[in-house]
């Protein structure tokens, strides 16, 4: 299957949702924060990155969920900062403090022809939500260098749907994270009450644009959704809640990671209900909720774990 960015790279639709997204960096609403700042002058608003994306790490990643990883790897590509911040985030260096360093658009090119020509499966943006315009802005440049497997948007959920058409076969996979059920808890963790409305409408917009995951001969994603979900302490993520919206109003065919690694990171520790590891109870009963709502296509590493 060929990635669905070549033919909009063809049909010269890729140039114009480039202008289109680097036009909303004037008065940037890219993200559901609309801080309305002009990134293009590095303004900076809540996630604090300007004009150039800021990468801090890249390379073939093997942790990654089993469709995506394969024989040879993720191409995951980290992008410093974040929009949505939440409090535990497990790459608080980078998403808080702001870890990394600047790239131009043929310095991300770069970075993605050259994960490709170490034979990774896909090339994996995470946290691409704040710099949308500038992998766009860098796309037909990695094209041209030959780029030809597919896309991967990790995110944190938090995207606007107007956003997300900008990347209409664009992308051939979509990986949000689905995190919180309850606006109380987004705002307690994240001053984001907005998050489970915004979340549910991004998952949405996501699996209409590219359908339920599709895996190929070789045991690899090519095209499709697939959903994280962190099972989080004393059930605040709302688990039960959003796997029955994904099974009645998405798919019950869509692909779930529902995770189980969550610790204390961050600020987490200001937050005493946050203070300690989720316990293997606490992730069957996750496990249980998805299977209970019809979702059955869940991530099968995660499945094999052993719990004490």
């Amino acid at each position: 299957m060929e990635p669905a960015y070549l033919k909009t790279y063809r049909e010269n639709i890729l140039q114009e949702r480039i202008e289109t997204a680097l036009s909303i960096l004037t008065s940037c609403v890219l993200c559901p924060r609309n801080c309305k700042v002009n990134r293009l002058q590095d303004e900076p608003g809540v996630c604090r990155i300007g004009r150039y994306a800021t990468v801090s790490s890249y390379g073939p990643h093997f942790g990654e969920e089993e469709p995506l990883v394969g024989r040879n790897g993720s191409g995951t590509i980290f992008f410093t900062h974040c929009s949505l911040r939440c409090v535990f985030c497990q790459n608080y260096d980078i998403s808080h403090l702001g870890e990394g360093y600047e790239v131009k658009p043929a310095g991300l090119a770069a970075i993605m022809v050259g994960l490709q020509e170490r034979g990774v499966h896909n090339i994996n943006f995470v946290t691409p939500s704040h710099v949308i315009p500038q992998i766009l802005e860098a796309l037909p440049l990695a094209i041209d260098a030959g780029l030809h497997v597919p896309l991967v948007y990790n995110s944190s959920g938090y995207d606007s749907v107007a956003t997300l058409a900008l990347l209409d076969n664009i992308f051939d996979i979509y990986m949000p994270d689905l995190k919180f059920a309850d606006a109380d808890i987004a705002e307690r963790y994240c001053k984001a009450p907005d998050y489970p409305e915004t979340a549910r409408a991004a998952v949405k917009e996501m699996h209409c644009q590219v359908g339920d995951l599709e895996i190929d001969e070789d045991g690899v994603a090519v095209r499709g959704l697939l959903v994280r979900h962190l099972v989080m302490p004393e059930g605040k993520a709302g688990t039960n809640k959003l796997m029955v919206f994904l099974a009645d109003e998405v798919s019950k065919n869509t692909y779930v990671n529902i995770m189980d690694q969550y610790r204390p990171c961050g600020d987490a520790a200001l937050f005493a209900e946050l203070g300690r590891a989720i316990t293997g109870a606490e992730y069957q009963d996750a496990v249980r909720a998805a299977q209970a709502a019809g979702i059955t296509r869940l991530d099968q590493r995660r499945q094999q774990r052993l719990f004490v």
